[in-house]
């Protein structure tokens, strides 16, 4: 029995290796922060990816360090260092096709640097959008996910996340939205079973008043 395609009333969509790539100069910055404040790079680059910046120095920090500057000077270099920020593949043209009030971005990155970065790219800039700036929990709790519906109005259960990190699918999934995975260098979730594309190319999104459907043609099976 073939079953009706679901029917989204909005998407929410996360930045960093879900609409942009800035792999480059998040390893650049967080390297060089490792090693000024000498803790293991390896350690807080496996660990960052999908998190609040505050979030990772409060765990790598030293305690001499102050965490307020230690988040202000990671943040100026990023804003800074934009080379290497492009678009994945589709984004653009799958964001100019959607009306404004039925998509937004929920970012663990700041306000200021997620403009920067998705002017960078090219990318259509959001009428709405949430930021480390306005939650007080980062990812992978779900509050950044339920504030996005909140601005759109809309049932969070009828919305579809994009993501591409663990903590990301585990803060969509908590919200109690469905989640669809971009792939990219990070490492399938275990036990968050979600379908996932490689980008947007392919991707095509029908609209009606009462929500919208989502067909691939290279999406692939969930991820056990």
């Amino acid at each position: 029995m073939k079953h009706a395609p679901a029917s989204y009333a909005a998407f929410l969509f996360d930045m960093d290796g879900t609409l942009l790539t800035s792999i480059p100069v998040v390893e650049r910055v967080w390297t060089e922060w490792a090693r000024r404040v000498g803790v293991p790079v390896a350690d807080v680059l496996a660990y960052l990816h999908g998190r609040r910046a505050v979030d990772t120095v409060r765990r790598f920090a030293p305690p001499h360090v102050l965490i307020d500057e230690e988040v202000a000077w990671v943040e100026a270099r990023e804003i800074e260092d934009v080379d290497g920020v492009v678009a994945i593949a589709g984004a653009v043209e799958l964001l100019a096709s959607l009306a404004p009030e039925r998509w937004a971005v929920v970012t663990s990155a700041s306000r200021k640097l997620a403009l920067r970065r998705m002017e960078a790219a090219g990318l259509p800039l959001p009428r709405f959008m949430v930021t480390s700036d306005d939650v007080s929990r980062g990812k992978p709790d779900p509050e950044g996910y339920r504030r996005g519906a909140g601005l759109l109005g809309v049932d969070i259960a009828r919305c579809l996340v994009f993501e591409d990190t663990e903590a990301g699918l585990l803060a969509g999934r908590a919200a109690g939205a469905q989640v669809i995975r971009i792939a990219g260098p990070h490492t399938a979730p275990q036990g968050v079973g979600v379908p996932t594309i490689s980008d947007y190319d392919g991707l095509r999104v029908l609209s009606r008043p009462d929500g919208m459907t989502l067909s691939c043609a290279s999406m692939g099976p969930a991820v056990p």
